[in-house]
């Protein structure tokens, strides 16, 4: 079972192609913990390189946070893909998308997402959803080790 400890970073891979959204998400997890460390790709594509060169060393992140609408591999493509690939089946997946669509919810719960965020409007919003992703997946959440 993974648990955080002071001495270790929790790392937060973000599929963003939103420089502006990739901007807030960070800094509100800058405001939020000193121990969160936030990596930033920008489409489907760039994440599973990213995971991929990570298989290696088997230094996964410790959490996903997905914006469905990016580019080369969509975000719905990609959580298929993370089912395919055994080591992956365990890392927690947040998508978190300006979507309210009923389709994109459904369909990221069937490919096994971990929960379905809608962006906040402002600045404050961001901080408020840092602190509660934090606070229960961080913090509070028992997760199974990458396998």
């Amino acid at each position: 079972m993974r648990t955080v400890t002071p001495s270790k970073p929790t790392n937060i891979l973000l599929v963003e192609d939103n420089p502006g959204d990739a901007a807030l998400i960070s800094d509100a997890f800058d405001q939020v913990a000193d121990d969160v460390r936030v990596h930033t790709v920008s489409d489907g594509a760039e994440a599973m390189s990213y995971l991929s060169d990570h298989r290696e060393t088997g230094s996964f992140p410790d959490l996903l946070l997905l914006d469905l609408n990016v580019p080369r591999v969509h975000g719905l493509d990609l959580l298929e893909s993370l089912q395919e690939e055994s080591e992956l089946t365990t890392l927690p997946v947040i998508v978190l998308t300006y979507s309210e669509d009923e389709s994109d919810i459904a369909e990221s719960y069937d490919r096994r997402a971990n929960a379905y965020l809608t962006k906040p409007n402002d600045h404050d919003e961001y901080v408020s959803l840092a602190r509660a992703v934090d606070e229960f997946w961080v913090r509070t959440a028992q997760l199974p080790t990458a396998a």
